[in-house]
């Protein structure tokens, strides 16, 4: 019943009359944004605003269905040149008009009391957070002919180095056990209960690697020098800086989060000696035994398993979140199983104007893989709540990206852990909950530090494949410390992490370790309120679109420049590892 997910109600194909109807109103709606954007100060601005807003509403609702479509056959297809051209063609589009949005930004950032100019206009108000953006923004816009180089550049640019290097991961021959297979499928025997395959698979991995590391090396390399390259254009310090500005969040958060995972490390390394020490290992832990189960949850999962486990979860928290995630099953929005030219990891994509969302995992039936659906299915409930939204109202930031999928993961564990009915069961599960806390906060904090020094060395030099390799590796020995036995280390996952490789973001690695220590505080004021916070955690959701970090967290009385919120977060980890340890002893 389950295996690929049902895009018809995007379209039935690129032949569909729909698709190329949507396609022609585009362009259309390109030009008419070239076209506006010479009426500045010809037309009267409130007039500016209105059309301004109508035209990219639509414009907006035209890129989601066809970009999404798009993006999601290629997902799950690396080959699919069809859409592949069809990708380039509206990335053409949309850079052609780059120049006249930056026009009209440049235009309305300089209009001097638009909270006047707005008034009691109902569609306006509703855009006085995106006005204010646009205004903070006005410093950092290029003219409007540079804004259009910028986005044709691109084109052949970052976008083609990150398609090269998706297709590259999702195309590679891994040689394994006498046979081929593929990235996705060897990485996922990490979790396999054989401490004989995991190793096997381990080092299968690291051999294929050689095939495709120079060409991803130049990749990143050119990635990264234009991410610099543009963020000196826009006049920002660097990288991060222009990362923290348009995620509308304080650095000071970012420094008080960073703060209070740097302290706690050592309670994440002390639980890795510890499975090392229950797997058999003296000299800390093997990578290749980062995921390996302990305890005996020797469970397997069915997708219709995984319906009916998150279904006894998700209905005693809240009847909309269960409803949702029922009809994600029922109506196809999931792609489940490996596949070759499929893309690794998990996602999950949102269509406002279908009000539905798609998710990839690589489904393995394990019980870490109804984890994954349980927290991509909280990103489907997150776009849920924004649904009530205009459309250009619905883009989070990164930060608060992570917030409702780490919450369904607490839900999740929270769930598993008080229906334990074994001590080995309990050790199990307490090894999965650590293990996936340990990599946001080891592994994600390497991550920003291997990213930080790519940026750092790239203004002067080219990182060869191995320069690359020996920068991973010391970033992961500042992070994980004593925890890992240093002769099996993982010096290629600057290839596998497809975060890397984004032409126009860059640090996506710490939001993940914010989501998961912010939606570990929402749960304590969940077990604090009971019920009553529901309807509290549905309108934070809701205004993560519309408000700063900062005043987004405040809906819950928190304040995230404060390192004693992210401390107590921090604590409970602190308790499970004390636990963890006395049972495994």
């Amino acid at each position: 019943m389950y295996d690929h997910w049902d895009l018809t109600p995007f379209y039935t194909g690129i032949d569909d009359a729909k698709f190329a109807s949507d396609f022609a109103r585009l362009k259309e709606l390109a030009s008419g944004i070239g076209e506006l954007a010479k009426t500045c100060g010809k037309i009267a601005d409130k007039e500016l605003l209105c059309r301004y807003i109508a035209l990219n509403e639509e414009c907006e609702q035209k890129i989601i269905l066809l970009f999404g479509y798009l993006e999601l056959r290629s997902a799950v297809n690396a080959k699919d040149t069809e859409a592949l051209s069809y990708i380039g063609r509206i990335r053409a589009i949309l850079a052609d008009c780059a120049g006249a949005g930056a026009v009209l930004r440049n235009y309305i950032g300089r209009i001097d009391d638009i909270k006047a100019l707005i008034g009691d206009d109902k569609v306006l108000t509703e855009y006085a957070f995106l006005f204010d953006n646009i205004k903070s923004d006005f410093a950092h816009l290029l003219s409007g002919e540079e804004e259009t180089i910028m986005s044709k550049y691109n084109i052949s640019g970052g976008s083609a180095w990150e398609t090269m290097r998706d297709d590259l991961t999702a195309s590679v021959k891994v040689q394994y056990n006498g046979g081929v297979t593929n990235l996705s499928d060897i990485r996922n025997k990490a979790y396999e209960d054989s401490a004989e395959v995991r190793k096997s698979a381990y080092e299968a991995e690291l051999a294929c690697y050689p095939q495709i590391e120079d060409a991803i090396a130049y990749s990143l390399n050119n990635i990264k020098k234009q991410a610099t390259t543009e963020a000196e254009l826009r006049h920002f310090e660097s990288p991060i800086v222009k990362e923290l500005h348009y995620a509308r969040m304080q650095k000071a958060t970012l420094d008080a989060l960073l703060t209070a995972m740097v302290e706690y490390m050592p309670h994440f390394r002390r639980y890795l000696k510890a499975l090392a020490r229950a797997l058999g290992h003296k000299n800390g832990l093997p990578w290749y035994d980062l995921f390996a189960p302990v305890g005996n949850d020797d469970a397997t999962y069915s997708p219709e398993d995984a319906r009916n486990y998150l279904a006894k979860v998700f209905t005693p928290f809240d009847a909309d979140l269960a409803n949702m995630v029922d009809k994600a099953f029922a109506d196809n929005w999931i792609d489940f199983y490996p596949a070759d030219g499929k893309q690794g990891g998990a996602f999950c994509m949102s269509c406002h104007p279908l009000k539905q969302s798609r998710v990839l995992t690589n489904f393995g039936g394990k019980f870490g893989d109804v984890m994954t659906l349980a927290h991509e299915l909280g990103h489907a409930f997150h776009n849920f709540n924004l649904y009530s939204h205009r459309p250009l109202n619905t883009d989070y930031s990164m930060p608060v990206a992570e917030t409702a999928s780490n919450f369904n993961e607490v839900l999740t564990m929270d769930y598993a852990l008080s229906h334990a009915e074994t001590k080995e069961q309990k050790i199990a599960l307490l090894n999965g909950k650590l293990s996936d806390t340990t990599q946001i906060i080891c592994d994600i904090y390497s991550r920003y530090l291997f990213e930080k020094s790519v940026f750092d060395a790239c203004k002067d030099d080219f990182m060869t494949a191995d320069k690359l390799s020996e920068m991973m590796l010391a970033a992961q020995k500042q992070a994980y410390g004593d925890g890992l036995d240093p002769e099996y280390m993982h010096k290629y996952m600057w290839i596998c992490k497809g975060h890397y490789y984004s032409p126009d973001l860059s640090f996506y690695n710490w939001p993940y370790a914010f989501g998961g220590l912010f939606a570990q505080g929402l749960f304590a004021k969940y077990k604090e309120m009971g019920a009553e916070f529901v309807p509290l955690y549905k309108k934070l959701l809701h205004a993560t679109t519309v408000c700063s970090v900062e005043d987004t967290a405040k809906i819950a009385g928190i304040d995230l420049t404060n390192p004693d919120f992210w401390r107590q977060g921090l604590d409970y980890f602190v308790g499970l590892i004390d636990e963890f340890e006395e049972l495994t002893k």
